[in-house]
């Protein structure tokens, strides 16, 4: 399907619905303050409005406020909690709610010095004692946080006063700090582990008056920041599954932002008056996922001749109109400094794969169906492109597409082919989110436990040199033996109002939210 086609589609659509697409109003289980109202004459405390964001009910209506749970409301929670550490634009680590840090000579210890005058949205003191409780709460089994397994090496902490906190790992971890730039170690109070789901009470620049995931999510400003009150009186949040129905939903005025859109919306927004368009490199991938515990991918020989009858650069022209790099089955970052690519890049092989499949025993084809979803706005284009590539192979691909919101909750973790797509994140972070073995989010199921070995020897190697060595081999047997066709990394689009400013031209994990505002 040409860009073309869905460009004029797409304002067909938007002229036949303009006047009928309104969102549904939320259904609350308490009362917005004055603040965060959704009505027109109420949304400006003062100077400061309101700011209208979609999510994409990722979780299909599971999605938790607990930053640690397995079914977490990242958007909401981007905008509810603190780290201790955040990474600048380069992935090197900076301050958040820690000041500083020290390790000893191993990297066994780690010794943080935790910021002064921070206050929870309940309006208690934060402290060491709640970060001792964040991480006994990540770590505990009963959480299932997709981040245990990360943190694992974590055996201990000391408290010796209420600014200093001191990690204790078994081994030592030479990138410690990075691993907590993670979203899913962000700050909650102690013994909160019972209502944090719900409540949501942070550090961070807004406080949750109304949690409706499947609705509207509504935030209101937390002027008691500790990085000064924000200039938005609030965020409402409604949950738009569909990526075609959030692009209507800001032509129509209903929302202010579209993060994380696709070229078609870019590209439909471009020439506006009334729009902005940002657009910049991200590590956010987008790829092929295939199950190595089911038939026909448990024979590496099948999943290498996917690799092998992928033309990358195609894609990126295709799907990206250029607007993204090639990746050659790592999910690191081509910023990162521990990115690998192979020599001569990963070019196209019809024979080499068709070679590979006769020795699999599919020397007259192979039938296949890939299941796909409009949840994100580059997986449908992905599948057809590959569908119209593996043809060349002898590989007859059928494509499933599924409903938006229940594709990563219902659908890719049960089919053995699916497209998928993750945000950039740290190297050591998303080898062991979602290749280790041991991992909940290991979607294509790959087991090897020389793979997980060089993840720990990496952590414990702090020659630099050594380091980066053991985790270009990691990406290495990745691309040679593992279940993913990773094919790109997008440059990432967002969308803004003109309404809107101080809108950062950054990945939806690095906004600094606080600084955003918005004029009536």
């Amino acid at each position: 399907m040409s860009r073309k086609f869905l460009l004029g589609l797409l304002a067909v659509l938007v002229m036949t619905l303009l006047s009928a697409c309104v969102l549904p109003a939320p259904t609350s289980t308490s009362e917005p303050s004055s603040s965060a109202a959704s009505s027109e004459d109420e949304q400006a405390t003062g100077n400061r409005s309101v700011l209208r964001v979609p999510h994409f009910l990722a979780r299909g209506g599971a999605e938790s406020l607990d930053p640690a749970s397995p079914t977490e409301f990242s958007y909401a929670n981007y905008l509810l909690y603190d780290r201790l550490v955040a990474l600048d634009d380069s992935g090197v680590p900076v301050p958040e709610l820690a000041t500083a840090w020290t390790a000893n000579e191993d990297a066994t210890e780690w010794t943080f010095t935790l910021r002064e005058g921070v206050t929870f949205h309940d309006g208690s003191a934060f402290d060491s004692a709640d970060v001792a409780y964040t991480f006994a709460h990540l770590l505990d089994p009963a959480t299932e946080s997709r981040a245990a397994r990360t943190l694992s090496l974590l055996v201990g902490t000391e408290t010796p006063d209420p600014q200093t906190i001191i990690f204790q790992l078994e081994p030592g971890h030479a990138d410690f700090p990075l691993l907590l730039s993670s979203r899913a170690t962000a700050i909650v109070p102690a013994d909160s582990a019972d209502t944090i789901a719900t409540t949501g009470i942070g550090t961070g620049p807004f406080k949750l008056e109304t949690f409706d995931p499947e609705g509207t999510t509504i935030f209101s400003a937390n002027d008691a920041y500790w990085q000064g009150a924000p200039a938005l009186a609030g965020v409402e949040m409604p949950a738009i599954a569909d990526s075609e129905a959030r692009t209507l939903a800001l032509q129509a005025g209903q929302i202010d932002v579209l993060l994380q859109a696709g070229p078609t919306a870019a590209d439909l927004f471009m020439n506006s008056d009334d729009y902005t368009v940002l657009s910049f490199p991200t590590g956010t991938w987008i790829g092929l996922s295939m199950r190595i515990d089911m038939p026909p991918f448990d024979d590496a020989r099948v999943r290498q001749a996917i690799r092998l009858v992928t033309d990358r650069q195609a894609m990126v022209d295709l799907i990206l109109n250029g607007g993204g790099r090639v990746s050659c089955d790592t999910p690191v970052d081509p910023s990162d400094p521990y990115r690998w690519d192979p020599e001569g890049g990963c070019l196209q092989d019809i024979e080499g794969a068709k070679a590979l499949l006769a020795d699999a025993g599919y020397a007259d084809g192979l039938d296949l169906t890939l299941y796909t979803s409009d949840v994100l706005p580059n997986l449908i284009p992905l599948a057809e492109i590959f569908q119209q590539q593996a043809a060349a192979a002898g590989i007859n691909v059928a494509l499933e597409i599924t409903p938006a919101d229940s594709f990563f909750a219902e659908t890719a973790v049960n089919e053995a082919f699916i497209t998928t797509g993750w945000l950039g994140r740290p190297t050591d972070e998303i080898l062991n989110l979602v290749f280790r073995s041991t991992s909940p989010l290991n979607e294509a199921k790959f087991q090897s436990a020389e793979f997980d070995q060089l993840l720990d020897d990496a952590r414990q190697t702090l020659d630099l040199a050594e380091r980066t060595k053991l985790y270009q081999a990691a990406q290495q047997m990745l691309a040679t033996e593992g279940g993913h066709m990773i094919a790109m990394h997008i440059n990432e689009a967002t969308i803004v109002s003109n309404a809107v400013s101080n809108f950062p031209a950054r990945s939806v994990e690095h906004i600094e939210w606080y600084n955003i505002s918005k004029s009536e």
